[in-house]
């Protein structure tokens, strides 16, 4: 077997678990459908889980369960903002893993202490008091500082975890995972630059690791030493200071947790009890760390994990885009992780483990590391898998009544739409108007760290061709071939153009648009660059530019750079790209004309000011192609207008169309 590893058995204390690939824990928000307001899952949430358990993964790790909220209290309107373990919710969980158990998937509870600092902030502003370790500024609320916990209350949460834990193993739990990652409240009880206290849970690394070691006794006196416990947290911070993050995981001073410690804490919770480890990295003072987008390399932080992995003679499970058979197979055979956990890759496409063991490497669909099903949005989803917790709601089910369908554009719109519609058993043909499927997918692929939009335009490719799907390259639609091959149902998946904004002079310099001329190379950017436009598109062919050497500068209306439609961490890593590789940023400055020398800005206090360029790269957004679907609306067919060219959006908004239209026509 070509991932041997990935597929030979563990134990973790006395618990088989078939294969080497875990699910990762990822919260449910209630009351988002997933959860109900106190935190109880809905069958929807066991449908999630049990779609991932038929996919083959071997050890599901549930979303974070609070073990109390009297204490450290997380609820806005009576709406728990985490679920909170209770004895009401033990029916579902009971539920779950009998169902999980059918098909040799180990089920463990991720447990926590709660956020400390990271509370929301709408908990706050609901009157929340956010607690921790010491007096901290709190991350989405800086004005505000948290609590210290008394001693006698951490006691009590001390004691919590050991009757949740009681509780999830009377419902037949397999274990549980304790959450001290991430700089939630027991990682700021565990790290120096946020516990400054004098008691008995402050002071060396002895004493901050009392609270997480208590934990554990209270879990092992409660339950038995053979009860599995897994604890989460990460090897390094990687961060200067608080709200100081670095793009850089060396070269500087770390100020939370850095390997040396690490490695000493792993083996102090080895000798405390913990049967397994589950390291990353990252707090939320270097959130994109810990939920890393798109720009980050697959596999980003194995090599920190290895040199803890080394010290300690307990299994280590590890995240970080992992979700490449091969280099999650690589990880294992070198020994820097004894199983790989997959988050966002299970979610874009919950068959991963059965596609490998198959060999059906190409048929797994890509996670694209954006955020925006899985966090950005709620309730939990995907943007590439639209069935992502709504599993049953959106089963693909024969049509009662083949259609023939036509539909206009190949780009990601309107490729999900044929696919859908094929596996229905409607007969499809799709007329692409250019040399290629794809859209604006192919030149969104096009820079290095858009890696995984490549790997997406090629699953798309790949599952055209296996449904033997009928497409017409060089060949665009039109009324006429609509009258001509009378179709029952057309979906027009038309797309977008680059808005060029009318400029004066801009007839003196070279003009190139980000996504159509630029990224796909039918014109060439000069050496001096000014980009219109600091939106996500403008943003990423900047940084595009400037990483082949290039001065760029980026002009934005708005007080700045990509202001809304992207997730912190995406956004935060972004701009963090854009300055290390010298791209300079101009907020509130509009071009008001381009001459032979540059272009001339004015900015919100009208100051005006030449800056020097030879290429003038516009990236501020596209208009719909409404065109083909304006002339069909008086024709006898059943039509639907999707994806870019109803206005716009994102990748998931396009394939999110195009998979409602194949599924209900």
């Amino acid at each position: 077997m070509k991932f041997k590893k990935l597929f030979e058995p563990i134990h973790v204390g006395k618990i088989y678990i078939k294969n080497r690939i875990a699910m990762a824990p990822m919260n449910l928000f209630p009351p988002y459908a997933l959860c109900e307001a106190d935190g109880t899952i809905t069958q929807r949430a066991i449908d999630y889980y049990l779609e991932r358990a038929k996919g083959g993964v071997g050890m599901i790790i549930t979303s974070v369960f609070k073990v109390e909220n009297e204490i450290e209290k997380c609820s806005r309107n009576g709406v728990m903002s985490w679920p909170l373990l209770v004895p009401k919710n033990l029916g579902e969980l009971s539920e779950l893993v009998s169902y999980l158990h059918s098909y040799g998937t180990k089920l463990f509870v991720q447990l926590s202490a709660g956020p400390g600092r990271n509370t929301e902030r709408d908990v706050i502003a609901a009157g929340v008091k956010p607690v921790s370790a010491s007096t901290l500024p709190c991350v989405f609320a800086p004005k505000v500082t948290t609590r210290p916990l008394t001693t006698e209350e951490v006691e009590k949460i001390v004691d919590a975890f050991g009757s949740a834990v009681e509780l999830v193993a009377t419902a037949g739990i397999d274990g549980v995972q304790i959450h001290g990652h991430e700089g939630y409240l027991i990682d700021q009880f565990m790290t120096s630059i946020y516990n400054t206290r004098n008691d008995k849970y402050g002071g060396d690394l002895e004493g901050r690791l009392k609270f997480p070691v208590e934990i554990i006794e209270k879990i092992k006196d409660t339950n038995g030493k053979d009860y599995p416990v897994i604890f989460r947290y990460g090897v390094k911070h990687c961060m200067k200071g608080l709200f100081q993050r670095t793009l850089q995981a060396n070269g500087y001073v770390e100020a939370g947790r850095d390997i040396p410690e690490s490695i000493e804490i792993a083996k102090r919770l080895e000798k405390a009890g913990v049967d397994a480890l589950d390291l990353d990295a990252g707090c939320y003072d270097s959130w994109y760390w810990a939920h890393p987008p798109i720009y980050f390399e697959h596999g980003y932080i194995i090599d920190l994990v290895a040199k803890v992995k080394k010290d300690v003679n307990i299994p280590v499970i590890t995240a970080g885009r992992l979700d490449i058979p091969e280099l999650a197979e690589k990880v294992l055979e070198e020994g820097k992780a004894d199983i790989v956990s997959l988050g966002r890759g299970l979610l874009a496409d919950p068959y991963w483990p059965k596609k490998v063991q198959e060999g059906r490497l190409e048929d797994i669909r890509p996670c694209i590391g954006c955020h925006d099903g899985c966090i950005y949005r709620k309730p939990l989803s995907c943007a590439v898998n639209p069935s992502c917790g709504r599993e049953r709601l959106t089963e693909l089910v024969p049509a009662t009544k083949p259609k023939k369908v036509l539909v206009a554009g190949g780009g990601v719109a309107g490729m999900e739409a044929a696919k859908v519609a094929t596996v229905r058993g409607h007969s499809v043909i799709l007329y692409e108007k250019g040399r290629e499927l794809g859209g604006h997918l192919i030149e969104a692929s096009v820079p290095n760290f858009k890696y995984d939009v490549k790997r997406l335009l090629g699953w798309y490719k790949t599952q055209m061709k296996k449904l033997n799907i009928k497409v017409k390259l060089d060949t665009e639609m039109t009324p006429e071939v609509v009258k001509e091959e009378k179709p029952d149902v057309v979906i027009v998946a038309t797309g977008s153009s680059p808005i060029v904004p009318e400029t004066p002079g801009i007839e003196k310099i070279p003009v190139v648009t980000a996504c159509c001329e630029c990224l796909l190379g039918k014109k060439k950017a000069g050496n001096m660059v000014v980009v219109m436009g600091g939106g996500l598109e403008g943003c990423e062919t900047a940084l595009w530019l400037a990483k082949q050497g290039k001065n760029v500068t980026i002009v934005e209306i708005l007080p700045k750079v990509m202001a809304t439609g992207i997730f912190n961490t995406n956004r935060e890593m972004l701009m963090d790209l854009l300055t290390e590789n010298n791209v300079q940023i101009l907020t509130n400055t509009t071009i008001e004309e381009a001459t032979e020398e540059g272009v001339i800005l004015i900015d919100k206090d009208f100051k005006r000011r030449l800056i020097k360029c030879d290429t003038l790269v516009i990236g501020v957004g596209l208009k719909p192609e409404k065109k083909l679907y304006e002339s069909l609306l008086d024709e006898r067919v059943e039509l639907y207008l999707i994806g870019d060219c109803v206005e716009p959006r994102k990748i998931l908004d396009a394939i999110w169309d195009g998979f409602t239209i194949g599924r209900t026509i």
